[in-house]
Order: structure tokens, then C-alpha cells, then sequence
């Protein structure tokens, strides 16, 4: 007799009614945040407006979100998940890892493009008042660890190039960069760590760059310039 794994025997009794309807509540309150996002930015964010265009009182949102910094911070997880999410699909669609660079490089581009507001959300300027909590943390991670992974993918198959300091790695870097890579990537050697932390702040300003308008009357359309960094960045860190 075949025996049942805990999944099946673990698995979630359906949602009740209320609990859907809570869960669709959320969602809207959160899509019309978004909304207003693009229209006053992070700083405009008013609990009470995002009342009005649902047609709630204040006081019926505030039981989901008791304050603008919770709906705030679950916009923040959101959008982190996403382009995290959007970097991993695409990672796991290729087998090698020059391809696995390219493919979260544009999928990041991609979803940034997409959805400006809320990559300007977790990569723009911070919000006044606003600090955000442990609980973001996590899902910060996801976007910048895929990068990570692919060389770690590199480095256990032979596919990156060993890397040489060009400049002494001072003490109290050197001790930050310990410590990341006991989390992020033990097996890794500390100078290309180092520059994948490098190449991944280069990708995010650049994409943040072209969103705000910088590249226009330049690299416009920044297509060509993008994928051409992009095999700078793969250069600089060493993959081939």
C-alpha cells in the first residue's frame, strides 16, 4: 500500500468564505495603493484617500492595514517578491550560466519597466518617516541572490574565471563581505563575491537610470546599451 506524504496529509482545508473575501479586500486595497503610487509618489500614500476611491471608511481599512507603514511595508514585500520572483523564472528556464545572466538580467529590466513606480518604491529615494522593518529583508534578497546563484552555478562548473583583486579589499570590507558570504554564498571565493555585489548595484542603478529618464536624448532607446552592459558586467565578474 503506498503510503501518503505529509504534503497530501498536511495539505490546507479550503478558505471560507470570509477568509476569500478578506484576501480580495487586501488585494484591492493594495492594487488601488499602487495606483496612487504613480499618481503623489511614496510620500503621498494616504490611507484615507485609498479608503475613498474603495469606498470604505477609514476605520473598515485600518482592520487590514492599522497604518500607512503597514500598507506600505506590504507594497514593499510585494514588489521585492516580484522582481525576485521575475529574475528566478528566468534562471530556471536556462542551464548555463552566462545564459542564466543574461536571461535575470532582462527579466529584472523587464519587470522594472513594467512596473516604474514600484521598482522606484524599493530602489528610489527613501520615504520620510518611513523605516522599513526586519520583514523586508528576505524577500530584499531574492533579486540580488539570483545574480549570485548563476555564479555560483559558474564557479562549481568551471564557468568563471578566478578573480584577482586589482585593489587591496580594506579590513572593514573585507569583514561585511565575510559575513554576506556565510549567508548568501559560503562556497563562493570573497573577491568574486565582491564583484557580483558590484555588478548587481550597477544593474540596479542602471535600470533605475533609464526609468527616471536619464538615457533620453542619449541611449534612446537603451536597449542596445543595456545588453551591451550587461556583457561588460559578465566580463567584469568573470563568467565566459
Amino acid at each position: 500500500m503506498t503510503e501518503t506524504s505529509p504534503t497530501s496529509r498536511q495539505r490546507r482545508a479550503p478558505r471560507t468564505a470570509r477568509e476569500r473575501a478578506r484576501a480580495e479586500l487586501t488585494a484591492a486595497i493594495k492594487e488601488e495603493a499602487r495606483r496612487q503610487l504613480a499618481e503623489v509618489g511614496a510620500h503621498g500614500l494616504s490611507l484615507r484617500a485609498v479608503a475613498r476611491e474603495l469606498g470604505m471608511v477609514s476605520s473598515a481599512l485600518y482592520r487590514y492595514f492599522p497604518s500607512r507603514d503597514e500598507l506600505l511595508t506590504a507594497l514593499i514585500v510585494d514588489a521585492y517578491d516580484a522582481l525576485g520572483e521575475a529574475g528566478e523564472v528566468a534562471v530556471a528556464r536556462e542551464s548555463v550560466a552566462c545564459e542564466q545572466w543574461r536571461a535575470a538580467c532582462r527579466a529584472m529590466r523587464d519587470w522594472a519597466r513594467a512596473h516604474p513606480h514600484e521598482y522606484s518604491l524599493i530602489y528610489g529615494s527613501p520615504v520620510p518617516g518611513y523605516v522599513a522593518p526586519e520583514r523586508t529583508i528576505a524577500p530584499a534578497e531574492r533579486a540580488p541572490r539570483v545574480l549570485i546563484e548563476t555564479l555560483r552555478t559558474a564557479w562549481g562548473t568551471g564557468g568563471i574565471e578566478p578573480a584577482t583583486p586589482q585593489v587591496p579589499v580594506p579590513a572593514a570590507l573585507r569583514t561585511q563581505a565575510e559575513t554576506l558570504g556565510r549567508s548568501f554564498a559560503p562556497d563562493l571565493p570573497l573577491p568574486i563575491l565582491l564583484r557580483g555585489v558590484v555588478a548587481w548595484t550597477q544593474l540596479t542603478g542602471m535600470i533605475g537610470l533609464e526609468l527616471t529618464g536619464h538615457f533620453v536624448g542619449v541611449f534612446e532607446p537603451a536597449d542596445a546599451f543595456f545588453t551591451h552592459s550587461v556583457e561588460e558586467l559578465m566580463a567584469f565578474v568573470g563568467l565566459h
